[in-house]
């Protein structure tokens, strides 16, 4: 669904924020575009024949020039940014990519991802007497601070599927309190150990139930509200994932067999894994799904996850969160806890890195970015990380054996031992996670070089192969325009950029 429409249904649902939309969509075309002019720079994409900073041979011979600064990684563009894609000035994304002869579903995703990132911005969180780190606020609380989705994927905002009112009832992002439906389900199709009971999204819910009558409603949850990824809900007592059927980003968010199994064995491997070190995995456990021919369906599913553990005057939030913007002045949220920004960062990246490091030496490669990788605050101090969601993950079944551990039963791609595929993985903390903060201090005045030198300084202090290499090699970071446009979304596509933790 695109500007046009949406603003048609903005101004029938809630008509107070069809000025503030129509003010919110040159910056949210500028924010796309920016994204989008990046995976042009770096990405193996269609329709590239040659690179310069700020000049983009397509094939064929077309000329597409830009402001080399607008397509950098976490950069902020200035509301109005253009292009020129041989004589014509192109300011709205999904008419670039309809002019490169991309498919037609990825410049609706696109279309769709810069109305919905306006409709973010037109309903930010009501402002706040203080800054919201001192009030002590909730996980989720902050999590729906974000506004602007993946810091680097064009279609951070996607969500097709949903209209209108369901971005305004469900998306985190416009702050809403929801209750997971109860269905129950036949004793015979049920997989899990608990009792037969399916939790659905709201969104969800009536779907599956249209295409299994024999679901049952029974009455619903207690009040949950939405984190960062709009499926996992925070509850009274933990968190669950849950599987809606909606594109968002690079996928459909289901939740698999395979995670279903998964899950519970890594959680109890990473319990072991993390001994003695300052990171916690929130263990997952209670998986449950309905069996359709005989095997659990992703559709069909859900999986609890433990609440990252606080103890007072402590405050978790995700590392992505920190980038968004304090409703009491707009500044980021990072601004404020880092009062002194060169000692926060020594102490989050000497808290992050080693241990993601050791749990690499051991066995086991997180895949660290802002939305899963947490850090806890004790006064604005970073003092542990917290990761969680152990889907991306990767596992070294020789590696384990050498550190006197039995690999564990894992189905799926979890299990390699090919170190590039085990540090590639651990390069996300670098190529999404620390990127963007540094890019958020060094706006704010702070030295990009001496924040990286810090960072490179806690990576080499691990004294492993694994993190001279993460110093030495080019960056790997996801190429997620690329996996949007290859036959098969879901395979990871990586490109390399410079590695700004290099030592000269």
């Amino acid at each position: 669904m695109g500007a046009v429409r949406i603003r048609t249904e903005v101004e029938r649902l809630r008509p107070e924020l069809t000025g503030p939309y129509d003010r919110a969509l040159p910056r949210a075309r500028a924010e796309i575009l920016a994204r989008l002019l990046g995976a042009l720079t770096r990405e193996p994409l269609p329709g590239v024949a040659a690179r310069a900073p700020g000049r983009i041979t397509i094939t064929g011979g077309r000329m597409l020039t830009f402001d080399p600064a607008a397509a950098l990684p976490y950069a902020a563009p200035p509301a109005g940014l253009g292009c020129r894609l041989g004589m014509e000035e192109i300011t709205d994304p999904a008419l670039l990519v309809r002019r490169l002869g991309w498919p037609e579903t990825f410049r609706d995703e696109i279309a769709g991802s810069v109305a919905n990132l306006a409709l973010a911005y037109a309903d930010p969180p009501p402002a706040t007497a203080r800054p919201i780190l001192d009030t002590g606020p909730g996980l989720a609380t902050l999590e729906q601070l974000v506004l602007d989705g993946h810091p680097l994927h064009p279609c951070c905002r996607t969500r097709g599927g949903m209209d209108v009112a369901d971005v305004l009832a469900y998306g985190p992002e416009h702050r809403p309190t929801l209750h997971l439906q109860r269905l129950r389900v036949p004793p015979d199709r049920w997989y899990g150990d608990g009792p037969p009971v399916l939790l659905a999204h709201p969104w969800q819910a009536p779907r599956l139930r249209e295409r299994h009558p024999w679901l049952t409603p029974d009455g619903e949850t207690g009040p949950v509200r939405p984190l960062m990824s709009l499926r996992t809900v925070a509850t009274a007592t933990g968190h669950v994932k849950t599987a809606v059927g909606v594109q968002m980003t690079s996928a459909v968010r289901t939740v698999s067999p395979a995670a279903l199994q998964n899950g519970p064995r890594l959680s109890a491997l990473l319990h072991a894994l993390t001994a003695g070190l300052p990171l916690t995995v929130p263990a997952e456990y209670a998986p449950g799904a309905v069996l359709v021919d005989g095997r659990p369906d992703r559709h069909l599913a859900h999986l609890h996850r433990q609440a990252p553990a606080v103890r007072p005057g402590e405050t978790v939030v995700p590392l992505a969160a920190l980038a968004a913007a304090d409703p009491y002045d707009g500044r980021p949220l990072l601004l404020h806890a880092a009062t002194d920004p060169y000692a926060w960062w020594h102490d989050l990246t000497h808290l992050l890195f080693p241990p993601l490091l050791a749990i690499l030496g051991r066995g086991v490669a997180l895949e660290a970015h802002g939305q899963n990788t947490l850090v806890v605050l004790d006064g604005g101090r970073p003092v542990r990380i917290v990761y969680r969601d152990l889907g991306g993950v990767r596992v070294s079944p020789a590696r384990l054996r050498a550190a006197g551990i039995d690999p564990p039963p894992l189905t799926g791609d979890l299990p390699t031992d090919d170190p590039q595929v085990l540090r590639t993985k651990l390069a996300a903390a670098v190529g999404t996670v620390t990127g963007q903060l540094v890019a958020v201090l060094e706006r704010d005045g702070a030295d990009p070089a001496k924040l990286w030198a810090t960072a490179a300084a806690a990576v080499a202090s691990a004294g492993t192969s694994d993190a001279k290499a993460l110093l030495a090699e080019p960056l790997p970071v996801k190429a997620t325009t690329a996996m949007r446009l290859a036959a098969d979304p879901l395979d990871d596509i990586w490109t390399a950029v410079d590695n700004p933790l290099g030592q000269p």
